[in-house]
């Protein structure tokens, strides 16, 4: 089996056909810094400079590697029942979170902020707890009771104060304050049936949230305090119905008034499939406030949204993340995804040069989980300064000495 990796900067767009096996790629903000895990290694990360076509190191964990995070100053791997905190810019192993609750799906959070940089994960298999720890200062902050059914989907605000938690029974969205843990928002999805949340993802501005999930509606929420009560308002029917509610709940039962209490979608989308695992994320392009869905099956769309009055978004634009027009719709047609053969491979890019084998293998760093170091390439290893993975003005630099 063969991946197709693709890497945006600006308005320029790396493609890399037939990577074996990839199943884990996260990249760095907008540098040339590459995470790299594949089904053949599953246990073992390596870490490129895409651009420069270079390995600069790996390293190899007891289990399998389930996901990867990374902001400025972390890179976060995450097993099923363990998690290893690295400094982003030696790789150094920090920190080892060892008997974590058991995490098949390796569901975690990073947050990007360069002063809170907070990471989240579930504190129970069987509810929804989740742990916010400080991998800065590399200690738990706090536990938030969010749900009564395990956790699907989890982020933050790219400010690292609030954070968004959903179960897997995927009706109701919560968002707490970080880090005191008190819920600000929720959030009700649906209430006839129980979906995947796959995606949740917060606008840069932390004024909207928005979450995809298997159906073919992709929700977003609007994070505003309601007026309070003894602050004037222009009458309107909305105004009155809402009055109305209010009352009644006094008089219903707690989890009935709970539901009535809870806000609903802002704006939502209509996707074209259901089904299908995507992902979503909230942006601000030329100006305006859009939101981007990336399907399983490399399809990527484009909405518009209106933060006035929400309402149904409309499509802007459509992109296929790889193949022509015409190998895309002789695709449509067939169902056989056989992707282009133009371009060099992204294993031949990174491939290292047969000079011999590298024999710069260091200690590992058992005693803390079994994470150990592995082949450091000469290249990266010998560096006069820090190797410079940065494209236009992001960073960070990166080095191993």
């Amino acid at each position: 089996m063969t991946t197709k990796c693709l890497f945006m900067n600006y308005r320029c767009l790396y493609v890399a056909l037939e990577t074996p096996d990839v199943y884990i790629v996260e990249r760095l903000f907008s540098s040339s810094l590459v995470v790299v895990v594949s089904q053949s290694m599953p246990r073992r990360m390596n870490v490129y400079h895409f651009k420069k076509g270079t390995e600069i190191c790996n390293y190899s964990y007891s289990n399998n590697i389930l996901a990867v995070r990374l902001n400025r100053q972390s890179l976060v791997v995450c097993l099923e029942e363990s998690i290893y905190i690295h400094n982003i810019k030696d790789m150094k192993l920090l920190k080892t979170l060892l008997n974590t609750p058991s995490n098949p799906s390796g569901l975690c959070a990073l947050s990007i902020s360069h002063s809170n940089s907070f990471l989240a994960y579930p504190g129970s298999d069987t509810i929804g707890e989740i742990i916010v720890y400080d991998a800065n200062n590399l200690s738990t902050m706090t536990m938030i009771p969010a749900h009564d059914s395990p956790l699907a989907a989890i982020t933050f605000s790219a400010s690292g104060t609030k954070l968004a938690s959903a179960s897997e029974r995927g009706t109701v969205i919560r968002v707490f304050s970080i880090p005191e843990g008190l819920r600000l928002f929720e959030f009700r999805r649906g209430m006839k049936r129980y979906v995947n949340i796959s995606s949740l993802s917060f606008s840069p501005d932390a004024q909207f949230l928005c979450a995809s999930s298997n159906t073919e509606t992709v929700h977003i929420f609007k994070l505003e305090q309601h007026s309070p009560s003894g602050e004037e308002q222009a009458p309107s029917w909305s105004t009155y119905v809402g009055k109305m509610f209010t009352a009644a709940s006094s008089y219903l039962p707690a989890q009935v008034s709970g539901m009535m209490s809870q806000d609903r979608a802002f704006a939502t989308v209509r996707l074209q499939m259901a089904g299908q695992k995507n992902v979503c994320a909230l942006a601000t392009i030329q100006k305006l406030p859009r939101l981007l869905v990336a399907s399983s099956d490399g399809q990527l769309f484009i909405y518009n949204i209106d933060p006035q009055d929400g309402g149904e978004c409309t499509l802007v634009q459509k992109h296929r993340l790889f193949g022509s027009d015409k190998e895309w719709e002789e695709t449509e047609k067939s169902k056989l995804m056989e992707p282009p053969q133009a371009c060099q491979s992204y294993a031949a890019t990174v491939a290292i040069p047969s000079s011999g084998p590298v024999t710069a293998t260091l200690t590992g760093y058992s005693e803390d989980g079994g994470a150990k170091k592995g082949e450091v390439i000469p290249e990266h290893e010998f560096a006069a300064g820090p190797v410079c993975l940065d494209d236009e003005t992001e960073f960070p630099p990166v080095s191993i000495r």
